[in-house]
């Protein structure tokens, strides 16, 4: 008898009384008798899969990359056909598709598992196959893979299956005696499923790797992917003279491909050889004109040369060889936009909108155009269309808002972002934040602090308000008001990292409270290790308490992850302090090529040096 999955699922939906019956491991042996009788002609030549089901998975995609299996394809043109079963077995194959069917895919994997194992009737294996496929479930796929391999021995799916396994495992050791087998059966395999899964490999095991392949291209050497996989593991050891001179020499050897074009221009640019990358590039698009990827890549690499004139050619080219080509469209839009030209931009943008395509990113950047262009109540109405939810919303609330300040409209901007957030409490609290912000960076400092004492009241004890008001504060030098909140925010949330930070650098900054701020820094720092800004605190307040090795050897740590001027502004000064006057002045003046005229960094030096003066005089 060959049985079919669809015909169970279909016969168990028309038949409920005989699918309530499968339920129990009980079921009478006439009963399912009597229902292989009535499933026979159902059964016959029935093919696809239960549509509650996608066997499009990664692994089912993989295996038709085989060329020359004799095993039959599982889509409707092609059924998988079924041995014959005893009754029991058709049974458990009755509950597989039952559990499939009301949605238990998990249960429905394992039933076919066992009945595969039991039966090793390879139609039942490539159906356990796309449920474990589905289920993610790569010990069912290996046990699976090995079964099907020892039924079917000369068929090179189930070896692709392996291999694929294997390397999702990173098992390469393993994987490549089975992509190998693939070959010598007659299959196809890309390669560059291996280079795609190495990036993370440590130079000695990819050496390693490197090195089992030549035996593997020896005995094909005329397989594209091989030869290339050995170039792209060679580019990622850093080898890269080593990868240019293995593509050379495969070169005659390999079709010519995009991929390779990609390739050797990824390799040139890792050698900072980008007028030879931007070579190579435009002579891949000279001769594969109509492949969208490709001159896409030829554009990013001309806009990072900042060709931005040749880079809006390229997009053009591509919306001209496909007008519904969005991402061209919008990444043209893009580059217009960076070189100022307003009008093109907005005729682009709102063409992507008119065809409901990037509509928000196409809202946010009109925002921009248009505040370029000094049409700002043009600019605040995109910006305010931007939808809730997606990635630039709360940018262009902060840029709609900030132009409204700038216009006077200071309750028409409130009275929106109240609109906006209302029965959103922390969408409230944090648009609150937004606004008191933006009013005390155009100098209405005490409008700000209504509007956090107001919202305060609503929401007691709220950390980030706290926090926005310790700002105004700390920007009227009110340092009571500041170490008011800033303690209610530790009473509040004890392991606030950045509230313990800011309290214990104030307190060494600008009191003589030097042990006090050293316990809230290193409680900081327990909470929140390695973080420049906190380490840099930390080492100021060992400064201030006289212990300079100490602190040197945090203040380096922090320069060393965040090379801020104010951080190298503290290391000149520690390292003053320590008598090492030529490193601190050497560090100061490191700091002022990135930043010149820093305050922070002037300041340090006028004063040490002055006062050196001083003493000397």
């Amino acid at each position: 008898m060959n049985v079919t999955p669809q015909a169970l699922s279909a016969e168990m939906t028309h038949n409920p009384t005989h699918a309530a019956s499968l339920k129990g491991s009980s079921a009478h042996p006439a009963l399912i008798a009597g229902l292989c009788l009535s499933l026979c002609m159902a059964l016959a030549g029935c093919a696809s899969a239960p549509s509650t089901l996608d066997p499009a998975t990664d692994t089912e995609a993989v295996l038709t990359q085989v060329e020359g299996s004799d095993v039959p394809d599982s889509s409707e043109d092609s059924p998988i056909e079924y041995g014959a079963f005893t009754e029991d077995e058709l049974y458990r194959a009755i509950v597989g598709e039952l559990e499939a069917n009301s949605g238990d895919l998990e249960a429905a994997g394992d039933s076919y598992l066992d009945l595969a194992l039991a039966t090793k009737d390879l139609g039942v294996i490539r159906r356990a196959v796309q449920f474990a496929s589905i289920a993610g479930d790569t010990n069912a796929l290996l046990q699976l893979g090995l079964l099907w391999s020892e039924v079917a021995p000369q068929d090179p799916q189930p070896q692709l299956l392996l291999a694929i396994e294997f390397l999702e495992a990173g098992a390469f050791d393993r994987a490549l005696p089975r992509m190998a087998r693939v070959l010598e059966l007659g299959g196809a395999i890309d390669f560059s499923a291996l280079s795609a899964r190495t990036g993370q490999l440590n130079p000695q095991s990819r050496a390693l790797l490197i090195d089992a392949l030549e035996p593997l291209i020896a005995q094909f050497p005329n397989n594209d992917s091989l030869l290339l996989a050995r170039v792209q593991l060679l580019a990622q050891s850093g080898e890269f003279d080593a990868a240019l001179a293995a593509l050379d020499a495969v070169r005659e050897k390999v079709t010519p491909s995009t991929g390779i074009v990609l390739l050797e221009t990824q390799i040139l640019q890792n050698m900072d050889r980008f007028d030879d990358a931007l070579r190579v590039m435009r002579t891949g698009v000279k001769r594969f004109d109509t492949d969208p990827m490709l001159r896409a890549s030829l554009a990013r690499l001309l806009i990072a040369r900042q060709d931005f004139e040749g880079a809006v050619d390229e997009y053009a080219t591509l919306i001209e060889q496909d007008p519904r080509n969005w991402e061209a469209t919008y990444s043209k839009a893009l580059v217009h936009l960076e070189l100022e030209q307003y009008p093109q931009t907005q005729a682009l943008l709102q063409r992507l909108i008119d065809a409901n395509e990037r509509v928000d990113e196409s809202r946010y950047y009109l925002g921009v155009s248009f505040e370029g262009q000094q049409a700002l109540e043009r600019a605040i109405d995109n910006y305010r269309l931007v939808s809730i939810g997606t990635n630039n919303f709360l940018g262009a609330q902060q840029q709609a808002t900030r132009l409204s300040i700038q216009l006077g409209d200071l309750d028409e901007a409130h009275d929106w972002l109240q609109r906006l957030s209302r029965g959103q409490p922390r969408l409230e609290i944090l648009f609150v934040t937004l606004e008191a912000q933006l009013l005390q960076q155009v100098g209405l400092g005490e409008r700000a602090k209504r509007l956090l004492d107001t919202s305060l009241n609503r929401f007691p004890g709220e950390v980030d308000l706290l926090f926005a008001r310790v700002l105004y504060f700390d920007s009227q030098n009110n340092l009571e008001g500041s170490e008011a909140d800033l303690r209610t925010i530790i009473n509040v949330k004890p392991d606030d990292a950045r509230a313990l930070n800011h309290l214990g650098y104030m307190l060494a900054n600008q009191t003589t409270r030097y042990e006090e701020a050293l316990q809230l820094l290193e409680r900081a720092i327990a909470l929140n290790p390695g973080d420049p800004a906190t380490t840099d605190s930390l080492a100021w307040a060992q400064y201030k308490l006289g212990r300079y090795d100490e602190a040197l050897a945090n203040i380096r740590r922090a320069f060393a992850v965040f090379p801020d001027p104010e951080v190298a502004s503290h290391m000149g000064e520690i390292l003053w302090a320590m008598g090492r006057r030529d490193e601190a002045i050497q560090v100061w003046e490191t700091a002022l090529k990135d930043a010149p005229n820093d305050p922070l960094v002037t300041e340090a030096m006028q004063r040490l040096q002055g006062e050196a003066a001083s003493n000397d005089a």
